[in-house]
C-alpha cells in the first residue's frame, strides 16, 4: 500500500517538530556546509556532532543491555557488531531477531551512535537487535560496507541458527541502501520483513536535488551530503549494479515498511523506492510524516511524532512475523 503524500500534506507536524526543523536549518545545515569531509578534522567534527545529537535527543537507555560481538566465520570473514536488548527483553531469546543496519552516509555512525534507537526498537518489539558494525569510509571504500553487512547476515542465519524468516531487517538512511542491496542478492534467503527509515536510494542525489528545489532539507544540502557519499563510492562507476540498485527489475522483496520525513530531501528517495518495490511485486507501505526531519524516529526528545512512528514499526514487525507463522501453519 502506498500512502498518498498529497493527502498527508494537508496535515502538519507538531509545533515542536516544526520548530526543531527551523532551528536545524539555521544551525546544522550551515555547519554541514563548511565542514570538509575529505579532511580529517572535518570528518571528526561531523562524527562528534551527529553522535551528540543522537545522545541528546534519543530515547532513554535505562535497563538496556549491549553485548559486543567480534568473531570470525569458518571461512575467515570477520563480523563485528553488538546485540542490543531493550528494557524487558531477555538475553535468552534466540529464535527471532531484528538485524539493524545503521546509516549516516557510509561514513559517520556506528552501533554506538544508534544504540538508543536500537534499544527502543528492541523494547517495543520484544526482540533482540543485532546491529552490524560495518567498516566506514574513507578508510574503507565500496564494497566494504556491503560485504560486512552480508557477512553479518550470514553469521546471524548460519552460526547463530536464526532462520531468515524469523528475522526482520531494518535500516536507516545509507543503511537502507545496504539493506536493500543485501536482499537483492539472489542467494540470500529473505527475512520476514524489511523496515526502512529515511532510506537513501539514489547515491547521485538526483532525486534529492529535485525535491530540494521545492523544499530545502533543514539538516543538510544535497551537495554536502553527496560529498560524504563520494568518500565511499570514489573509484567506482555510479552505475555499478550494487550502487545503482535495480529494485523495479530485481527480485520481489519481503513485505516492506518505508517511513520518511516530509521535510527531508530523501522523501524523494522513499517515494521512488516505494514505486519500484510496487513494480517488482513487493508488498510495500509508504509513510511520509509531515514536517519531519531525516530519521526523526531516533529523536523522540526533539519530535513527538517519533513515538507513534516507532509504534507503527513495532506493529509492522509483529505482523510480518505473525503472517509468516500463519503461512507456515497453513
Amino acid at each position: 500500500m502506498l500512502n498518498d503524500e498529497s493527502a498527508q500534506s494537508a496535515k502538519r507536524g507538531s509545533w515542536r517538530s516544526r520548530g526543531a526543523a527551523y532551528v536545524s536549518s539555521l544551525t546544522l545545515r550551515q555547519i554541514s556546509s563548511v565542514l570538509p569531509p575529505d579532511q580529517a578534522w572535518g570528518l571528526w567534527t561531523s562524527r562528534q556532532i551527529v553522535a551528540r545529537i543522537m545522545d541528546t535527543f534519543g530515547p532513554s537507555l535505562a535497563n538496556t543491555k549491549a553485548v559486543r560481538v567480534d568473531t570470525t566465520t569458518p571461512d575467515g570473514r570477520r563480523v563485528i557488531g553488538e546485540w542490543v536488548y531493550g528494557a524487558g527483553v531477555s538475553r535468552t531469546a534466540t529464535d527471532r531477531a531484528i538485524y539493524f543496519v545503521h546509516g549516516s552516509g557510509f561514513v559517520l555512525c556506528s552501533p554506538r551512535t544508534h544504540r538508543r534507537l536500537t534499544a527502543w526498537l528492541s523494547q517495543l518489539t520484544g526482540l533482540p537487535v543485532f546491529s552490524i558494525d560495518y567498516r566506514l569510509a574513507p578508510k574503507h571504500r565500496f564494497p566494504t560496507a556491503a560485504d560486512d553487512v552480508r557477512n553479518g547476515w550470514d553469521w546471524l542465519t548460519e552460526r547463530c541458527g536464526i532462520a531468515p524468516d524469523q528475522i526482520v531487517v531494518a535500516g536507516d538512511s545509507a543503511g537502507g541502501h545496504l539493506a536493500v542491496d543485501l536482499l537483492l542478492q539472489p542467494d540470500v534467503r529473505h527475512p520476514a520483513g524489511l523496515v526502512l527509515m529515511s532510506p537513501l536510494v539514489d547515491l547521485t542525489f538526483g532525486l534529492a536535488r529535485s525535491r530540494e528545489k521545492d523544499r530545502p532539507d533543514p539538516a543538510i544540502r544535497s551537495r554536502d551530503a553527496a560529498r560524504l557519499i563520494q568518500l565511499y563510492c570514489t573509484g567506482t562507476e555510479s552505475g555499478h549494479p550494487r550502487l545503482r540498485l535495480d529494485v523495479a527489475g530485481g527480485r520481489t522483496l519481503p513485505p516492506t515498511l518505508i517511513q520518511a520525513g516530509g521535510a527531508e530531501m530523501l522523501a524523494a528517495d522513499a517515494l521512488a523506492l516505494a514505486e519500484d518495490l510496487g513494480s517488482s511485486g513487493t508488498p510495500c507501505e509508504l509513510q511520509i510524516w509531515p514536517d519531519q526531519v531525516h530519521v526523526f524516529q531516533a529523536l523522540p526528545r526533539l519530535t513527538p511524532e517519533a513515538t507513534p512512528a516507532m509504534q507503527k514499526i513495532a506493529g509492522f514487525v509483529a505482523d510480518a512475523l505473525r503472517s509468516h507463522d500463519i503461512e507456515q501453519a497453513g
